[in-house]
């Protein structure tokens, strides 16, 4: 017969219609949790503000911490998963791990209550995370942050 379904074209071009989707869902799983990250520093932004002038910022400001390390972490856990079994580039592990240390460094100076280091650090993570945003919606299919992989045919 001369026609072929999608599923017979990908196993000839080396791939399977499962492993694309796989694909698929950990570049929007990476994408999704870069998203959560940027809102939760934005969060934390905004908290910082009600931290000024209001009794219950504290509390937001706290709450917000630990959403924002943990979106952090999720970042992280994204960030291999589309690099080890999706097979793409290592560098957003390394964005990711260093965006998880810069967010550890942010807690410990909000702990010590060193505002003039915080602060800033926290505008940093900021325009950092949206970069990292800005760069996964851009690149379409290679959000990993490689070029496409060649199949061998």
């Amino acid at each position: 017969m001369a026609t072929r379904t999608t599923a017979d074209r990908a196993t000839a071009e080396g791939t399977t219609a499962d492993g694309a989707t796989a694909e698929r869902r950990t570049r929007t799983f990476l994408r999704v949790s870069i998203a959560l990250q940027t809102l939760a520093v934005f969060f934390q932004a905004a908290t910082a503000g009600l931290l000024l002038s209001t009794s219950y910022g504290e509390t937001l400001h706290g709450v917000g911490a630990r959403v924002m390390y943990g979106a952090s972490m999720l970042y992280v856990i994204a960030a291999v998963l589309a690099w080890r079994p999706g097979g793409g580039s290592p560098r957003p592990v390394l964005y990711a791990s260093g965006f998880l240390a810069l967010a550890s460094a942010q807690v410990v100076l909000g702990i010590a209550h060193v505002p003039a280091l915080h602060v800033p650090l926290g505008v940093l993570m900021f325009g950092l995370s949206v970069l990292a945003l800005a760069r996964g919606a851009s690149k379409g299919p290679t959000a990993s942050g490689g070029a496409p992989r060649q199949r061998a045919r």
